[in-house]
């Protein structure tokens, strides 16, 4: 373990301590708010404590066992016991190095799902449809919930645009790297040649969350026009201007939301993915710079960056950020994505482990 490594550990356990006493005391039981906070960071610190404890009392039994090498008649036993405990301290040493990574306050929150067809013409617009049938398929396998806020369909399929919002345990930390365009290269139906074609689309992961009520929107700021939902007929039409369309002047932003019968839900709904891209908007302008130098553009808002290959003669996926390549294209665009985000979760939390040991 890297000594950098070690101290910081190690001042977070006597923090954990001072917390533990801090628990204890009737002034801090008195005061509702502090004991709540407290709590929480107790809370929060108990896993790499524990953690930490487990790791020291592995190596004090490591160098007993060593120290039994030198008897010939324990040194079988001995060999064994070091075996299994240096494999332990390895987990234990890499449970630690995730413990340390600061948590995403994002994390456990939901999101709002963009996606938008872009260059390829109409089998741009069919990718999109994939792409969004990849999230919705890979959400049912989470058990997450998900409402589609307002879709623009394409003139032969999929969509030209589409926005969904999804809801669920820990939905925004398995999915924030999704964030970025996807390329696809496969001959289209279309195409009589059999010639492949490259085409691309954009997808863009919003958290919502509770801080995004921190963002205050004036109404002289907002321009509201309300329209008549668009469906497929049948005796579900919506027959009142329940469609909500909302404009944010100072930005020039516009969201939408007709999915629900109820105006006033429209307008909740539109308002909260309002607020949801005006705060990705600021944390693009505060993350910018950091971004530039990072492999992966974690909660960067940055769609510019080409961050996946979908190659369908060849059956593989490849992510250009960790230059990962799979040959199971099948598999994950069914909504088999585990292995893709468990990758990119691992690199980043490697390299935020870096950025903590560079700069102490």
């Amino acid at each position: 373990m890297q000594p950098s490594i070690r101290r910081k550990l190690e001042q977070l356990a006597e923090r954990h301590e001072e917390l533990e006493h801090m628990l204890a005391s009737q002034e801090v039981l008195a005061d509702a708010k502090r004991l709540r906070d407290v709590s929480r960071e107790h809370s929060h610190l108990t896993p790499l404590t524990e953690s930490l404890r487990a790791y020291d009392a592995a190596g004090s039994a490591l160098q007993s066992a060593q120290a039994m090498l030198r008897d010939p008649e324990m040194r079988d036993l001995a060999q064994a016991e070091i075996a299994t405990l240096e494999t332990a301290r390895e987990t234990l040493e890499s449970d630690l190095n995730r413990l340390l990574v600061p948590k995403d306050s994002r994390d456990e929150g939901n999101l709002f799902l963009e996606i938008r067809a872009g260059t390829g013409g109409d089998e741009a617009a069919i990718f999109a449809g994939d792409l969004l049938r990849m999230y919705l398929r890979y959400a049912e396998r989470r058990r997450w919930n998900v409402e589609m806020l307002s879709a623009s369909e394409g003139e032969h399929g999929g969509y030209k645009e589409v926005i969904a919002r999804v809801e669920g345990a820990s939905a925004f930390s398995r999915l924030k790297y999704e964030s970025g365009t996807h390329r696809v290269q496969r001959v289209p139906a279309t195409e009589a040649q059999g010639r492949i074609h490259t085409s691309a689309a954009t997808v863009a992961i919003l958290p919502e969350m509770d801080e995004i009520d921190e963002i205050e929107l004036k109404d002289a700021d907002l321009k509201v026009d309300t329209f008549r939902a668009s469906g497929a007929g049948g005796q579900h039409v919506n027959k009142t201007d329940s469609a909500i369309r909302i404009t944010h002047l100072p930005s020039g932003i516009v969201v939408e939301c007709q999915d629900e019968r109820s105006q006033h839900k429209n307008r909740a709904r539109a308002l909260s993915l309002l607020k949801a891209r005006l705060l990705d908007a600021e944390r693009s302008k505060q993350h910018a710079a950091q971004a530039e130098s990072r492999k992966l553009q974690v909660g960067s808002g940055d769609r510019s960056q080409r961050i996946r290959t979908y190659n369908f003669p060849q059956g593989r996926i490849t992510d250009h950020r960790i230059n990962l390549t799979l040959y199971r294209l099948p598999e994950i665009i069914a909504g088999d994505l585990d292995e893709l985000v468990d990758a990119l979760t691992h690199e980043d939390q490697a390299d935020q482990l870096q950025q903590l040991t560079t700069a102490s």
